[in-house]
């Protein structure tokens, strides 16, 4: 995906799911109108979650999950089935396609009822109307979720597009990464390492992201690395409304950045933009009561090659170490996988999730509430251990 798209995180994620051979990909190649998934009449031929980030028309940016089939065979078959459940988790619209010869099974009603108790509006699709002589009015299934189409033959693809974007909300509450808390003219300073682990040649999202936000709301944004700040600072000739730092350098920052200049971090702000920052804040006084032999859960959203100075493996586990002098043990994941089974962690420490979407976000920090293991993130117990945890939220008070 090219920098300037929308990023997957921002998009509406709208999950396909169904039977084997229901016509789940032929049904994402009709909505597209592109050749995205592969069609075969071979039961089976989804075998992982497949995601495509693209425009879909009236709806704008989207990620289509086209999902294995949930009457899968056999112990890879069970892994496949798992994977489309927890695509769930990361699904802001379900569609369940329904193959209109067959009708309604138990895996459909299965995985319906999942659907609902996750409260994710969702559509109920009859496809391969063409193939079939009849009515579907004595269906049970409620007409606002319900719409029969032919995948083959275009029938009500257009108005099945329209129904999407008709469960989409229509607000997206006011979220702002940084733009409620500036003025149009303010000057916001961003410090960013340049260091091993930095990517060659361009920022990382949540940079690009913040960025973005303050030319929205009209303020300059001027970018320094963490060595450049303090004759930046002295430079400018106006006291900068904020200064938003990398955490991993959060300690140098606020030892230059004068204490009546408000100081936070992208961890924060994200952690805030994704609706978690009372968690992650209440998460992080954790940290106190570790003891020996404790496990200590590190997650990342996204996959990236790990460098070593990796903030995520490296330097978190070693600060954690010297704050709290215990001898602890750490488990890594990334990507889509988090474990199912987190009652063996004292602790969770997340990255700022500029990679999920909100409900993926939210599903894993109830996961972690239903656990009752406190979670935090990167930013945050970085602040919590160099004391300045206090000063990085002062500014949402």
């Amino acid at each position: 995906m090219s920098l300037n798209n929308t990023p997957s995180a921002e998009r509406t994620h709208i999950g396909i799911f169904g039977r084997r051979n229901a016509g789940k990909s032929s049904l994402i190649n009709a909505l597209t109108g592109q050749n995205l998934s592969i069609v075969s009449d071979i039961k089976g031929t989804t075998t992982d979650p497949v995601l495509k980030a693209m425009e879909l028309l009236p709806l704008g940016p989207v990620v289509m999950i086209d999902t294995p089939g949930l009457d899968d065979e056999g112990e890879l078959g069970t892994l496949r089935i798992q994977k489309s459940y927890q695509i769930l988790n990361k699904t802001d619209i379900a569609i369940l396609v329904v193959d209109a010869c067959v009708g309604m099974t138990k895996e459909d009603t299965d995985i319906l009822k999942r659907i609902k108790d996750k409260n994710i509006p969702y559509l109920i699709v009859l496809n391969k109307m063409d193939k079939i002589n009849g009515s579907i009015e004595n269906t049970q299934i409620p007409p606002e979720h319900l719409l029969a189409v032919s995948a083959d033959t275009g029938e009500n693809i257009h108005e099945l597009k329209e129904k999407i974007a008709s469960l989409v909300p229509s607000e997206d509450n006011g979220r702002r990464i940084v733009g409620d808390l500036i003025r149009p003219g303010d000057f916001i300073v961003l410090v960013v390492p340049v260091d091993k682990s930095a990517p060659k040649g361009r920022l990382i999202l949540p940079q690009q992201q913040t960025i973005r936000d303050i030319l929205d709301s009209d303020a300059t944004t001027i970018v320094v690395k963490e060595n450049e700040l303090e004759n930046t600072l002295t430079k400018l000739g106006a006291k900068p409304a904020l200064v938003i730092t990398d955490s991993q350098v959060f300690s140098q920052v606020d030892a230059v950045t004068p204490k009546d200049i408000p100081l936070t971090s992208f961890s924060i702000l994200f952690a805030r933009y994704k609706g978690n920052l009372e968690t992650v804040v209440s998460g992080a006084n954790a940290l106190e009561s570790l003891q020996d032999g404790d496990t200590i859960l590190i997650s990342e959203g996204c996959t990236h090659h790990r460098q070593c100075e990796d903030i995520g493996t490296v330097k978190l586990p070693k600060w954690l170490k010297e704050y709290t002098g215990k001898n602890l043990n750490f488990e890594f994941t990334s990507g889509n996988e988090f474990p199912a089974d987190l009652e063996k962690y004292r602790l969770i420490i997340h990255c700022g999730g500029c990679t999920l979407n909100e409900r993926g976000m939210k599903y894993r920090l109830k996961c972690a509430e239903d656990a009752r293991v406190p979670i935090t993130n990167y930013g945050t117990a970085i602040a919590y251990m160099k004391g300045i945890l206090d000063r990085s939220i002062q500014i949402f008070s």
